[in-house]
């Protein structure tokens, strides 16, 4: 059965083609359910008006739905609370000089 970190680990080949770092990194995924073979994900963007949002939901689904006991993947784009640079993982910081 699959396990939340081998669903971040997954979500780490989310790239933002901005910031060239990725959705885990970047603290952009709010959430993770796991509910037998449905994986619920929960994500944002940096900015609600960033265009990427059915790339990435695309992304999600492709590369969670690859992991053995993924039946089903839901990703779900929230704005609330909205994304700051202070949910960066401190190696994201350091990449981006913040």
């Amino acid at each position: 059965m699959v396990d939340e970190e081998d669903v971040l680990e997954a979500l780490s080949n989310v790239i933002d083609p901005e910031l060239g770092l990725d959705f885990v990194e970047l603290g952009l995924v709010y959430g993770v359910e796991i509910e037998g073979g449905r994986v619920g994900i929960t994500f944002t963007l940096t900015t609600p008006a960033c265009p990427i949002g059915p790339q990435v939901t695309e992304q999600i689904q492709e590369f969670v739905g690859e992991l053995p006991g993924v039946e089903t993947v839901n990703a779900s784009m929230v704005f609330t609370p909205p994304w700051t640079p202070d949910k960066m993982s401190e190696d994201a910081k350091f990449a981006l000089g913040y």
